[in-house]
């Protein structure tokens, strides 16, 4: 299938999704980029490769601008959610040359490796900053806000003990939350219950591990791999993502509940992990037809304005698969994030 839009259409539609994120939105929760949390980090991480994809120098030094500003924030005490912004941090370290960059990123890597909440089976356990604790719970969000970053730690500094950690979670979180009956991902694990809660086949948390993988593999590369089994149930949890994708190219916000709303980042994200694992051979070309089916459906979901509609709000592991079809849409940093991702992939 060759692709649903001309490189000058896809690249104006990306800056208007860009500027969209970095206009004032000031109080607004999911668009407010001005502070320290996973969904302006989703948002500077997208920023981040929409840079590396068309070299405009002004979105580099919005980067860093940016950084600089709202550095002092992230002094709060560390959880595994609020890691997402330092991800961009190895990066700018390398094009600034600023040490402050680097310093920073080998505090939050040391606060990983060594105190970190870990469920029994050695796994993340998911914390965020709102005043609510998931103890002992696994979920696919942590692969992308967390593990990422310590994949781009690795590579910057050349210590193996980041590498061989980043690899462990990916196999660990991998392993938990595969759904063998079909393949995906479960939104999170229980490590008390020994069970997946809900047992929702989200599709943003399959879109975190469908974009996070070959993102991590890549900074990873010439470092250190995944084992056997693990790219084994990568490659599972793709295709078995084809057979949930509807006609109109996106899936819905639980990918097995067809008549739940369909979801925009979810798809952009999985879309974007199909682009991405086939430039690295993670998965063959024929997934290109279905990536390219989702960006045809996502880029009609773009207002004028650069707002990505059809974006669930945040949400944690619901009580019930059919309190994830609750959850209002919203324009978010982490959906112009997942979309703007896409789009640069093509560019």
């Amino acid at each position: 299938m060759p692709k649903p839009i001309s490189h000058d259409s896809l690249r104006h539609t990306a800056d208007q999704v860009y500027r969209y994120m970095v206009s004032d939105h000031t109080c607004n929760w999911g668009m407010d980029i001005q502070h320290w949390d996973w969904v302006p980090g989703v948002g500077v991480i997208a920023i981040l490769s929409y840079y590396e994809n068309t070299r405009d120098e002004e979105v580099l030094d919005y980067l860093i601008k940016w950084a600089r500003t709202n550095m002092p924030t992230s002094e709060q005490e560390i959880v595994i959610n609020a890691v997402a912004p330092f991800a961009i941090f190895p990066a700018l370290y390398e094009y600034t040359h600023d040490p402050l960059f680097l310093e920073e990123s080998l505090r939050v890597g040391q606060w990983i490796l060594t105190e970190a909440p870990r469920t029994r089976e050695g796994a993340f356990e998911h914390t965020v900053t709102e005043n609510v604790s998931f103890p002992e719970q696994v979920w696919a969000d942590t692969i992308f806000m967390a593990v990422l970053f310590l994949a781009r730690l690795a590579r910057v500094t050349g210590d193996d003990s980041y590498a061989i950690e980043a690899v462990r979670q990916v196999e660990l979180h991998l392993e938990l939350l595969e759904d063998k009956e079909t393949c995906v991902m479960f939104h999170g694990w229980n490590c008390i219950a020994q069970d997946h809660m809900s047992a929702a086949r989200w599709t943003r948390a399959n879109a975190w591990i469908a974009v996070g993988t070959p993102m991590i593999m890549q900074e990873l590369e010439g470092i250190a791999t995944l084992s056997q089994e693990a790219m084994k149930r990568y490659r599972a949890m793709m295709h078995g993502l084809i057979h949930f994708q509807q006609a109109n190219g996106l899936w819905a916000t639980v990918m097995d509940r067809p008549e739940f709303y369909p979801e925009t980042s979810g798809s952009a994200g999985i879309a974007c992990g199909m682009l991405k694992a086939i430039r690295q051979g993670l998965i063959d070309n024929a997934y290109e037809d279905s990536a390219f089916r989702a960006l045809k459906a996502i880029v009609q979901k773009v207002l004028p304005s650069g707002e990505v509609t059809g974006v669930s709000g945040g949400t944690p592991v619901m009580p019930s698969i059919e309190a994830y079809h609750d959850i209002p849409c919203h324009p978010t940093l982490y959906g112009q994030g997942l979309v703007l991702m896409l789009f640069s992939e093509l560019l």
